[in-house]
């Protein structure tokens, strides 16, 4: 079994009267899809939040590569491997897409700090993603799909050993989703770990190794997609009371 990458252990989050994480557990490792599914309010976002070091984590602790990373900063995290995407994609407005990746470039565990050398890596990601025509674009003329891509690519710049991708196929068509599916296929090739937020079950299901359900701030289920998803618990839970007629 592969060595876990990413352990998050009995973690709690709380947001005033709301308690939006109550222990989560989980991990993932090195190499790795984890789906994280779960109906909204049930602390996806959250979670992936705490586990970038966006927010602190009230209770439990959180490691990353074997070393204890809860109190460090975002950007401690990126340096040492740790990289993440948005919901709602955000690139740097007033830059290219190609300019874009190469701000990832300058981050993360081997970062390149010469802009010749930032620059030849965003092409290099970009292609890879089948972004290569986008690299000149400015972002804002770039199409939904294509912006998700472009966090990915960004994300890829700072070679992290894990990605934290926060709904990647929200709002996507299915061909659109399919080619965004095949990305990250390609970016686990790489032996880069990814842990995956995401409403589209049948999606998801397809990629993850492992899927992981919240509920109410909980860890619901986990296991492989195909068990997980015919439990009960998860079945009136996430998709529903009717979900068996279906």
């Amino acid at each position: 079994m592969a060595e876990a990458l990413l352990q998050i252990q009995h973690v709690q989050k709380s947001f005033g009267g709301v308690r939006a994480l109550k222990g989560v557990s989980l991990e993932v490792r090195e190499g790795e899809i984890v789906g994280l599914i779960g109906p909204n309010g049930s602390g996806k976002s959250t979670l992936i939040n705490v586990a970038a070091g966006y927010y602190r984590a009230d209770a439990g602790r959180l490691r990353f590569r074997g070393v204890d990373v809860t109190d460090l900063a975002p950007h401690r995290r990126a340096k040492m491997g740790l990289a993440r995407t948005y919901q709602h994609p955000r690139p740097f407005g007033s830059m290219t897409a190609g300019d874009n990746v190469a701000v990832g470039a300058l981050f993360g565990p081997e970062a390149q700090v010469a802009p010749e050398g930032a620059q030849e890596s965003a092409r290099q990601w970009l292609h890879l993603l089948g972004l290569g025509h986008a690299g000149p674009k400015d972002v804002h003329r770039l199409t939904l799909q294509e912006r998700r891509l472009l966090e990915l690519a960004r994300a890829l710049a700072s070679h992290p050993r894990i990605i934290l991708a926060d709904e990647v196929l929200a709002g996507l068509t299915v061909e659109e989703t399919e080619r965004v599916m095949d990305a990250v296929r390609r970016i686990q090739a790489m032996g880069v770990a990814l842990l995956v937020v995401e409403h589209n079950v049948k999606a998801v299901s397809a990629l993850a190794d492992r899927i992981v359900v919240l509920h109410e701030g909980t860890v619901l289920a986990e296991g492989i997609p195909e068990q997980v998803l015919r439990e009960e618990s998860v079945r009136t839970a996430y998709l529903g009371d009717h979900a068996g007629h279906a």
